[in-house]
C-alpha cells in the first residue's frame, strides 16, 4: 500500500513499471465504460449495447373477446306449499328430492270439522228451499185471490177497500217469496264456501307453466303439526332450466344482452359445458356493489346443476377469424406508446414498432393496427431494449443470410 509518494521514489524500476501499466490500463478501462454509458463508438456515432433475447412468431388465427364471470345457480322458480285453511296435518305424500307432477295431492289436513260444516250448510239450504216452496204456495193463493177479487169489483160487488186489501195481501206474500228465494241463495252460496274449505284440506302442488316435473327441495314440518293458514309445508323447485345469477360491472355491463349464448362450467364437473342463454340484465347498478345482476338460463339436462352450486360463466362479447396476433408478454411501453419490439433475424437487431391492441385472450393479444404487422416479436428481454439495439438469438434459430430468411433447427 502507497502511504506517501516518498514511497514511490524507493520502489525498484520493475515495481514501478507495474504500477505504469496498472494506471495506463484503470485510464483505458474508464474511457471504455464511459464510451458505454454515453452511447459513443469509436467512429463518434451512437453505441449500441447487445441484449440476450428470446423471440415468437407473429401469426394469424382466430381470438375471442371473452368476459369471464363468476355466480350461483338457483332454481329457474321456486315456490312454497302451504295450506289455505288452518288443521292438523294428517298425511305428508313426498318428501325431499321426490318429483312432484303439476297438480299432484302433496299433503293432507284432518277434515272432519270441515266436513260437518259442510253436512250443516246442506241443511240450511233444505230448510230454505222448503220455506221458499211454502211462500211461493202463499203467494199463489194470494194471487188468486187477487184476481178473483178485481173480477168481483168490476161486477160491484167487491168494493174498493176490499180490493186493496186482497192487493196487500199479494204483494206481501210476493215479498216474502222474495225474502226466501235470496235466503237459498245464499244457502247455496255458504254450501258452496263449505266445500271449499273442505277441499282446502286437500293440498296440492300447481303451476302455470314451466317444465312439467320439478322436485321437493326443503320440509317444513312433519305429519302431526298442527298448521295455520299459509304455513310452509314443503318447497318445490323446477330444475329444468336452472338459473345461474352473476353481477357484471359498469365495464362489462353494457356490453351484456339478452340473447347473448353463455358457456357454463362447474368445479364440480370439470370436463362438462352447460350452454346458457342470457334471460335478464337489471336496469340498474346496485350501489354498494356498483354490480347489475344478470341472470343465465342454463339447459340443465340430467340435472347436474344443483341451485346453490359455484359456476363459472363465459360470455363471447367478439370474434375475429383472422387477427394478427402477438404474445402478450411481447407488449411493452416506450415514450408513453405501446408496442412491440420487433427482431431481424438476418441482421440480429431489434425494431420498437407501435402497435394498437384489440382483444386480449390468455396469453395472445390482437394487433388492430398496423394491420400488416408480420415477423418476430420479443418476448424476453424486451425491457431491456431500445429501438435499433443488437440482440443476441437463442440457439434454435438459424439465420439464412443467403436469403435472409430464419428457420428452425
Amino acid at each position: 500500500m502507497i502511504k506517501n509518494l516518498s514511497d514511490v521514489k524507493n520502489w525498484s524500476p520493475r515495481n514501478k513499471a507495474l504500477l505504469a501499466a496498472g494506471a495506463i490500463a484503470a485510464v483505458a478501462a474508464l474511457w471504455f465504460l464511459g464510451d458505454v454509458l454515453t452511447g459513443k463508438s469509436e467512429g463518434g456515432g451512437p453505441r449500441q449495447g447487445t441484449v440476450a433475447v428470446d423471440i415468437a412468431p407473429i401469426v394469424e388465427g382466430p381470438i375471442k373477446d371473452l368476459g369471464t364471470f363468476s355466480g350461483t345457480v338457483i332454481p329457474k322458480s321456486q315456490f312454497v306449499v302451504a295450506p289455505k285453511v288452518s288443521g292438523k296435518l294428517k298425511k305428508l305424500y313426498v318428501d325431499i328430492g321426490d318429483g312432484v307432477k303439476n297438480g299432484q295431492l302433496v299433503a293432507q289436513l284432518e277434515d272432519e270439522e270441515y266436513q260437518q260444516q259442510v253436512i250443516q250448510a246442506e241443511a240450511d239450504l233444505n230448510v230454505a228451499k222448503a220455506n221458499l216452496e211454502e211462500t211461493r204456495s202463499a203467494m199463489e193463493l194470494a194471487k188468486r185471490e187477487l184476481e178473483r177479487s178485481e173480477s168481483l169489483h168490476k161486477k160491484g160487488i167487491v168494493s174498493d177497500a176490499q180490493l186493496d186489501s186482497a192487493w196487500a195481501q199479494f204483494s206481501a206474500q210476493e215479498s216474502r217469496f222474495k225474502v226466501n228465494e235470496a235466503q237459498v241463495a245464499n244457502r247455496e252460496a255458504a254450501l258452496e264456501a263449505a266445500r271449499v274449505r273442505l277441499s282446502y284440506t286437500q293440498i296440492s302442488a300447481s303451476w302455470e307453466k314451466g317444465s312439467e316435473i320439478r322436485y321437493v327441495g326443503e320440509r317444513f314440518v312433519h305429519e302431526g303439526a298442527l298448521l295455520s293458514p299459509n304455513s310452509q309445508i314443503i318447497s318445490i323447485i323446477e330444475l329444468q332450466p336452472v338459473t345461474a345469477v352473476i353481477y357484471a360491472t359498469d365495464k362489462e355491463y353494457f356490453r351484456i344482452k339478452p340473447g347473448q349464448e353463455v358457456s357454463v362450467t362447474s368445479t364440480a364437473f370439470p370436463e362438462r359445458v352447460f350452454s346458457g342463454l342470457v334471460t335478464r340484465v337489471a336496469p340498474l347498478l346496485q350501489e354498494t356493489s356498483r354490480q347489475a345482476r344478470v341472470e343465465i338460463d342454463i339447459d340443465n339436462k340430467g340435472d347436474f346443476l344443483k341451485p346453490g352450486m359455484f359456476v363459472n360463466a363465459e360470455i363471447e362479447f367478439a370474434y375475429r377469424e383472422r387477427a394478427k396476433l402477438v404474445p402478450y408478454s411481447s407488449l411493452v411501453k416506450r415514450d408513453d406508446k405501446q408496442g412491440v419490439f420487433i427482431a431481424d433475424p438476418e441482421t440480429r437487431k431489434a425494431f420498437f414498432k407501435p402497435v394498437t391492441v384489440g382483444i386480449v385472450e390468455g396469453e395472445q393479444a390482437e394487433v388492430v393496427d398496423p394491420p400488416d404487422i408480420s415477423g418476430y416479436a420479443v418476448i424476453l428481454g424486451q425491457h431491456l431494449l431500445e429501438d435499433g439495439m443488437n440482440i443476441i438469438l437463442p440457439e434454435r434459430m438459424k439465420v439464412q443470410t443467403s436469403s435472409g430468411k430464419a428457420s428452425e433447427k
